[in-house]
């Protein structure tokens, strides 16, 4: 039987920018419950969470980690997760699956642009949300103005809980509103001692606390009702109301701690198993065709994997949430999206890289299992007789493009193999392998996940990689009309080969009226697998060429299309009409008018004025109001046409429209040029022309490039 029911499950995310101090509060909770005897630093590389030979080599979280502590007669689940928003996908998927975050500010820097993009997800998961000031005791600790930033970011639903009576290296006081009580801690921190609040503070304690029930208050009619009656609320009412608020993401309660001194994460921690929710007091989750799925130990059994990892000497290991049923080591659970029922061999609870075997986990409860064959992330596996499929993780758009390539020949297998697992690990990883572009491409968040990856190849894989630029994936079109014709004649014993085309061709556009002097007798309109069309008319009359050969000269084009003249991109948006030629009634065949199809769209088209278009992204850069010119200048340089400027909260958003052949390497020149205080994304918008010089040097570069591989 489980140590622990349901309703004594908490699942608390630790959340945050790089530096706010997560790690370091994970490893005080862990230690304030008694499950470790000894506090370990990220500067002694001795934590339970960044255990991580990269993690201890660049001195951060980079991965999210599940940890178990028991407090006062409950389980906490924490997940600690990295801060940098390169690894988001590593924070989605702890969100998806926490019932509770806890949001940590540093009291130096204030709200970073890093908690302002997590928020975004937390509001996407309604999350319940508790703020907690770290770092007080720093010597730039500003409490007071941390606070009016949460504020001004995340609304008047953030409600000072505690404030400290002092800043700086002297912070050993935490006046505490809710319960009415200062708690004073020793140098080494710790458990406190409990005093009466000092005269001194009275009147602001009293403000505080008057505003945290007034809070509470305004959220239930009820709880309004016996405010108004007693002028006060007692703190079952008001740990119910919390409660209840939360769950709404009505009321964000905010914290002050110094995880570093140990001063505040007990009290914290008594928050959370008094006052956060379990899974079974949150909203029922909704399965994909429409079904309540209550979080209920008696339900059928149903679990939802948010991450995979894989270990040497171990295999794969997979997370998962139960919500709903007991999980007993040794079940068979079927996987909804592949069919195939999966055994579960063993239970596992995790505390870092250390695993405690357990024989079952209840509802509302995070785990692990290993060598599940074929399940992967957002995956769910229920009892049979269940057509069960939990909402996924919608995890966002990669940022960064480059291509990779073996140092080594004969080792592509090798790296094929490793990419397939890095991609199960990390589902924000995309690994893509253009026949456009004859390049492995991977597509991820940035400059940092590029680097773990690199490692993850290097190091765990065996295979040297390198880095290189992608080639841009240019598009080719026309600006006038063109006609041309082809004669292909073969003769060498035997049958020959002869096929003679004439054709038109045109920029096409919607709505354009039918080609001037021409009788079109068929019609094929194409939409293109690389965008725009290729729009075909046979216009032959009289017979010169007969109907079973237009296929051939439509492959013909087609293929053409593929390896355009002037770059060898994608030829798009042309009109192309077929309206003369000469068959031969024994030489003629498909080959020979698929290649005078071919060879007269070639000739045509380089006498059309051809264009050559480059893909342009839309990029939107959050960034502090101080870097927005430094921002600015830098996309200029780049070909940018900067659109505009938006207010996000406390940050200002530069939108702006950057060819993708500029992009290259941004994420870590908005990273120098910004300490890192900046975020971007990027998506496609639209095709649009090279400008002149850069489309000469474009065909320039190609036509070496041809004679090279000639040679």
């Amino acid at each position: 039987m489980a140590e622990f029911d349901t309703s004594h499950v908490k699942n608390v995310v630790l959340l945050g920018h790089a530096g706010c101090g997560k790690t370091t509060l994970a490893e005080c909770m862990l230690f304030e419950a008694g499950l470790i005897t000894r506090r370990g630093t990220i500067a002694e590389k001795n934590t339970i969470g960044d255990y991580h030979e990269l993690e201890q080599e660049r001195g951060n979280s980079i991965f999210s980690k599940l940890m178990h502590t028991k407090w006062r007669g409950y389980k906490i689940n924490l997940i600690d997760t990295p801060g940098y928003d390169d690894f988001v996908g590593e924070v989605i998927s702890a969100l998806r699956v926490a019932d509770t975050g806890v949001m940590l500010l540093n009291a130096v820097m204030g709200v970073e642009v890093g908690t302002d993009i997590i928020w975004d997800y937390t509001e996407q998961f309604k999350t319940p949300m508790i703020f907690a000031v770290n770092k007080i005791d720093e010597d730039n600790a500003d409490f007071d103005r941390t606070v009016r930033e949460a504020k001004a970011h995340f609304g008047a639903k953030v409600v000072v809980v505690q404030y400290p009576r002092q800043q700086g290296a002297g912070f050993h006081e935490i006046i505490d509103v809710l319960r009415m009580t200062m708690y004073k801690f020793k140098d080494t921190g710790g458990k406190p001692e409990k005093l009466p609040i000092p005269d001194d503070e009275r009147a602001r304690a009293d403000e505080l606390h008057k505003e945290l029930i007034e809070a509470v208050a305004s959220n239930d009619e009820s709880m309004m009702e016996k405010y108004f009656d007693k002028g006060e609320l007692d703190e079952d009412e008001m740990k119910n109301g919390l409660k209840k608020a939360m769950i709404n993401h009505d009321i964000f309660p905010l914290f002050c701690l110094s995880a570093e001194r140990n001063m505040g994460s007990g009290r914290l921690m008594g928050f959370i198993d008094n006052v956060c929710p379990s899974a079974n007091e949150m909203p029922p989750q909704t399965t994909r065709n429409g079904q309540s799925l209550p979080c209920e130990a008696s339900g059928p059994a149903c679990i939802f994997v948010f991450k995979t990892i894989s270990e040497p000497h171990v295999g794969e290991m997979s997370f998962f949430k139960v919500y709903s049923g007991t999980v007993q080591s040794g079940m068979e659970l079927e996987n909804e999206s592949t069919g195939v029922t999966e055994k579960i061999n063993q239970l596992f609870l995790a505390e870092g890289n250390k695993r405690t075997n357990t024989t079952e986990l209840v509802a509302g409860d995070i785990g692990a299992t290993l060598k599940l064959k074929n399940t992967h992330v957002n995956n769910t596996l229920h009892v049979r007789g269940r057509n069960y499929e939990l909402q996924p993780i919608e995890f966002p758009p990669p940022n960064m493009t480059v291509a990779i390539e073996t140092l080594k020949k004969g080792e592509e297998e090798k790296l094929s193999q490793a990419l397939h697992q890095l991609r199960e690990e990390d589902p924000t990883l995309i690994v893509e392998v253009s026949q456009e572009l004859k390049q492995t491409l991977l597509h991820c968040q940035g400059d940092m996940h590029l680097a773990v990856a690199k490692w993850k190849i290097e190091h765990l894989h065996k295979v040297d990689v390198k880095f290189i630029k992608p080639r841009i994936p240019y598009r080719e079109t026309i600006r006038r009309m063109a006609e041309a014709n082809y004669r292909h004649k073969k003769q060498s014993g035997g049958a020959g080969q002869f096929g003679e085309v004439f054709l038109r061709i045109e920029p096409w556009y919607d709505g354009m009226p039918d080609p001037n002097g021409l009788n079109v007798r068929g019609r094929d309109v194409h939409e293109l697998d690389w965008g725009g069309k290729l729009v075909y008319f046979n216009c032959i009359v009289g017979g010169a060429i007969d109907t079973r050969f237009q296929p051939s000269i439509l492959k013909g084009v087609m293929e053409k299309m593929q390896t355009g003249p002037l770059t060898g991109s994608y030829v798009r948006d042309v009109r192309v009409s077929v309206y003369d030629g000469k068959m031969h009634p024994v030489d003629s065949n498909d080959i020979s008018f698929k290649i005078a199809g071919l060879m007269a769209f070639k000739q045509a088209f380089q006498q059309a004025d051809p264009q050559i278009l480059e893909p342009v992204y839309q990029v939107d850069v959050l960034c502090p109001d101080d870097l927005t010119g430094a921002v600015m200048g830098d996309l200029q340089s780049r070909r940018a046409v900067v659109e505009g400027i938006d207010t996000q909260g406390h940050f200002q958003k530069v939108i702006a429209k950057v060819p993708l052949a500029e992009m290259d390497g941004y994420s870590s020149s908005l990273r120098s040029i910004t300490q890192g205080r900046a975020k971007f994304t990027m998506k496609f918008f639209d095709y649009v022309p090279v400008p002149f010089e850069e489309q000469r040097r474009l065909i320039d570069d190609y036509s070496k490039t041809a004679k090279e591989e000639l040679v």
